[in-house]
């Protein structure tokens, strides 16, 4: 079963609130979830495996650690996935970024790959799939299960906000995948919208709402 880590660090749960409002605009709502998503690396980031190295301060010789060459990536599900990357690779510079697009089907309402582009190692990368919200589950899990089909064996899913159907589909459907969120809501509205949520996250990231 996945684990469930809500981060309920004050700086978080602060820029949070001011994501929720609906009067944040574009910009400063940009810059939030950018900020939410930096703080939330350091927990995603938080079992990378060290290794004891020793290096030469001004003063003398120090014993340190630093990350056992563990390779990461960051994968964003289109579009709203790619507010959070900025955030993430700020932190983790030489983690590499693919994309994945998904559509929902008319007549089958079932996910569809529309584009995909992945580092050409992603079955040897720890990966870091983001996306704002987890509502449904079904561009996750999808997104998830296109990644495995590729090789992945290590992925982690960060959000924003989580709703309770979305945590159990994925824990259906991906038990092996922990689910990292800075809250989890109420549930979801008749409309597939997380209550109370925050609202489209792709709009309100690109002004089209």
């Amino acid at each position: 079963m996945s684990n469930v880590h809500v981060m309920n660090h004050p700086l978080i749960q602060h820029k949070l609130t001011l994501i929720r409002d609906r009067n944040t605009g574009v910009k400063e709502f940009r810059e939030l979830v950018e900020e939410v998503s930096l703080l939330m690396a350091y927990e995603v980031t938080r079992d990378l495996p060290l290794e004891d190295i020793e290096v030469e301060t001004p003063i003398g010789k120090a014993k340190c650690q630093t990350i056992a060459g563990k390779k990461l990536g960051v994968i964003p599900i289109l579009r709203a996935g790619l507010g959070m990357v900025n955030g993430m690779t700020t932190l983790i510079p030489t983690a590499k970024v693919g994309h994945i697009g998904l559509y929902r089907d008319p007549e089958t309402l079932e996910p569809v790959e529309y584009y995909c582009k992945l580092p050409t190692d992603v079955e040897e990368r720890d990966l870091i799939v983001v996306d704002p919200m987890l509502a449904t589950g079904g561009s996750a899990s999808a997104a998830i299960g296109f990644l495995k089909q590729r090789g992945a064996k290590s992925i982690k899913l960060v959000c924003l906000i989580a709703a309770p159907e979305g945590i159990a589909r994925l824990q259906r459907e991906h038990g092996d995948v922990d689910i990292y969120a800075a809250a989890v809501d109420e549930k979801l509205n008749d409309h597939g919208y997380i209550i109370p949520g925050l609202g489209d996250a792709g709009d309100r990231l690109f002004g089209t709402k």
